[in-house]
């Protein structure tokens, strides 16, 4: 089995609703298993900041499928909630990203794990220490890793 970290938001049309179905078509995936679900969070956006706020949340998944077979999965759930793909970190309906994974390393045109801006987001770090507070990421352990980040104190729990 592969552990791998998600990170989901969504910052258009019923952000809780459409992450709480995202997390259920995730847990229905043949060789899923859903091991851990953070909080819902609110977040500035990140990157592109003339839009919504967020809802993120992290997740712990356990997979026996191929990390692309993954994603891909996770791409069709995108689609099924509603993602249209404009612009780089524009709005959307629903994110889901593959963050982490302590068994995998990936460097393709597909997927690059970890996620190459994994250490830069609060909104991604700040839910995933909800679910991992001991997870270390390069080395360095999450809560330095947020130490640096000022912008954390800017994301809210929401439930």
């Amino acid at each position: 089995m592969i552990r791998v970290y998600l990170s989901l938001g969504a910052n258009l049309g019923r952000r809780k609703e459409t992450l709480r179905q995202a997390v259920h078509a995730i847990s229905a995936l043949d060789g899923v298993h859903l091991a851990a679900v953070s909080s819902f969070y609110e977040t500035p956006p990140w990157g592109k900041e003339d839009q919504p706020p967020f809802i993120n949340a992290a997740a712990l998944v356990e997979t026996s499928l191929p990390i692309v077979e993954f994603l891909r999965d996770c791409q069709s759930i995108e689609t099924t909630l509603g993602r249209v793909r404009h612009g780089k970190w524009g709005a959307r309906t629903i994110d889901i990203d593959l963050v982490y994974s302590p068994d995998v390393t990936c460097r393709t045109a597909e997927l690059t794990l970890p996620h190459p801006y994994l250490t830069q987001r609060a909104f991604v770090l700040v839910p995933l220490q909800e679910i991992a507070p001991h997870l270390s990421i390069g080395g360095e352990d999450i809560q330095q890793l947020l130490l640096k980040l000022p912008e954390r104190w800017q994301i809210i729990k929401t439930e």
